[in-house]
């Protein structure tokens, strides 16, 4: 490992702590060494809020000892006006001599500007260092930049022999509870860490969930729900107006406002799911889970309209009943995990 890389990796580490509170904004971490010591730390907290070059500058105490610095960021330092001054002009203005950067910024205002601000002052830029790692972290802010939708995510439960639940003797699936206590933690923290999550009409009705953080601390994410002509109850969970919720329906020509519900007018059709996503995105929702039915998701995976798939696999077997959707094609990014009896995850693939 080079020097430059042990400084990135803290810059990463740093960077993550805003994960869950930046959002749709990028996570940042910058560490600030003088003469083989770290003289300053920071990482973007809050949206909104200073940057990760802000705060690790304000945390030096000695501020001469900044034009003897190497700055290390994990993202390429902004070179526009949005909620915080620029970064890049901060870095000039403290004399910082060298800064090393993991990777480009993708956002049209900024997409190499940042670079090109500090080379003209004369400051040595280095680009590339943990690259492929800065990548990852901001995947989320990476792909609404570079693809005008959020990161998907598929999540389900199935049973040992596949299906994820059964069918009562009219055909209709009757929900099988296929989570255990501690899988279900693990589903609400990673509920906190991402802006949506999406179900489709059957699931909402037959359900009737919730969709909030309640087992983890931290925010609640907005609920996006398919409900063609207005099938869901005024009385359910989903429409009880604690969480901002959006629901896409043909139920109404213009999009309509009850407190913290949206009904968005959206035709359901062969472009219905890359209008939704497409709709999310412009409203800065950079990642979105799907947790359901079995239709919206193998439509999701039959369309190639996801990034990473999560499958908690039960002990039980069901024999029979609603078959889990099936990942066809590509195998990038798929989770599973066996769950035994007494709640430990193993997994069995990770591609």
């Amino acid at each position: 490992m080079t020097t430059d890389e042990k400084y990135m990796y803290r810059c990463l580490q740093l960077a993550r702590k805003g994960l869950g509170h930046v959002s749709p904004n990028p996570m940042v971490g910058a560490v600030i060494v003088h003469e083989g010591r770290i003289i300053g730390e920071g990482y973007h907290r809050c949206y909104g809020e200073s940057h990760a070059e802000v705060n690790a500058i304000a945390s030096v105490k000695d501020k001469s000892k900044l034009k003897e610095s190497t700055i290390y960021v994990s993202l390429e330092p902004c070179s526009h006006y949005g909620k915080t001054p620029p970064c890049a002009e901060l870095i000039v203005r403290h004399e910082i001599p060298r800064v090393v950067v993991a990777c480009l910024d993708p956002y049209p205002s900024v997409a190499g500007r940042g670079i090109a601000i500090l080379r003209d002052a004369g400051i040595t830029v280095e680009v590339g260092v943990l690259e492929n790692e800065a990548l990852e972290l901001n995947k989320e802010f990476i792909t609404l930049q570079t693809k005008q939708r959020p990161y998907i995510y598929l999540k389900w439960a199935q049973s040992k022999d596949g299906f994820i639940a059964r069918r009562d003797a009219d055909g209709k699936s009757m929900p099988v509870i296929l989570s255990n206590p501690f899988t279900q933690l693990l589903v609400h923290k990673m509920r906190s860490e991402i802006d949506a999550i999406m179900i489709g009409t059957n699931t909402a009705v037959s359900d009737n969930p919730q969709l909030s953080t309640r087992l983890w601390s931290g925010k609640n994410p907005v609920r996006v729900v398919l409900d063609r002509t207005g099938r869901i109850p005024q009385d359910y969970k989903l429409l009880d107006n604690t969480i901002e919720t959006i629901v896409f329906t043909e139920a109404m020509a213009e999009e309509k406002k009850q407190g913290k519900i949206s009904f968005v007018p959206v035709r359901f059709d062969e472009q219905l799911l890359n209008e939704i996503f497409k709709i999310l995105a412009e409203r800065n929702i950079a990642s979105v889970m799907v947790e359901g039915g079995s239709h919206l998701l193998q439509s999701l995976i039959d369309s190639d309209l996801w990034d990473e798939v999560y499958v908690e696999v039960a002990d039980a077997e069901l024999g029979s009943g609603l078959k889990a959707p099936e990942v066809k094609g590509r195998r990038a990014k798929i989770h599973s995990w066996y769950r035994s009896n007494q709640y430990h995850l193993k997994p069995l693939q990770q591609t």
